[in-house]
């Protein structure tokens, strides 16, 4: 029953509600099976991103520093620090401006490989290596080269959990218990009932 009741979390940035594309995300998700237990719209705090971003994964910066910094030399570039730390502090930075510029939508979908399903349905980091089908391949022209050069973080529409362990440290940063509903939907019987049982009369 455990892997049914699998969650994680989504967050509709600043640029998908600016975009107007709450509604398309959802439907991407929620055809696909996934059921929407928990959402609201707020404007986070610095505070509570640098701490979805780094108490969640207190690894993150120094793995996104280095990750940054390998991207800079696969592409013959110079990178503005070898400090992965450091680099990792400016991308926080860009980022706590990026997701305060106006209201998110956080969310908490469930269902059987809820992390999976749904970063597979959302694409990669960047939109522009993105596959075509997902949701920031189809709907984002971003790069990190744009990024980079105007210093600001990617605009890739979505934050999707990386794993079920941040999943539900995630969920726990961004809603208080009783705000994830526990529900049944009819469809979930046709998801997971094993005989079928009850579809006729």
């Amino acid at each position: 029953m455990e892997i049914k009741k699998e969650r994680s979390l989504v967050i509709i940035k600043p640029d998908g509600v600016q975009r107007t594309l709450i509604g398309e995300i959802i439907h991407r998700y929620e055809r696909t099976g996934l059921k929407l237990v928990a959402m609201k719209m707020v404007v986070p705090s610095a505070e509570q991103v640098e701490r979805h971003y780094t108490e969640v994964n207190p690894q993150w910066k120094e793995n996104v520093g280095k990750k940054a910094i390998e991207g800079y030399k696969s592409k013959g570039m110079t990178p503005p620090s070898e400090d992965p730390i450091e680099i990792g502090n400016a991308v926080v930075d860009r980022l706590k401006k990026y997701m305060t510029s106006g209201p998110v939508v956080a969310m908490c979908f469930e269902g059987a490989h809820a992390v999976e399903l749904i970063r597979k349905i959302t694409g990669g980091t960047e939109p522009r290596t993105s596959d075509v089908g997902t949701i920031r391949g189809d709907y984002v022209l971003d790069s990190y080269q744009m990024a980079d050069t105007d210093d600001r973080a990617i605009r890739n529409l979505i934050h999707a959990s990386g794993d079920t362990e941040e999943a539900e440290k995630e969920i726990n940063l961004w809603f208080d218990k009783d705000e994830v509903i526990n529900y049944r939907l009819v469809q979930e019987q046709m998801l997971y009932d094993v005989n079928l049982d009850g579809i006729l009369e």
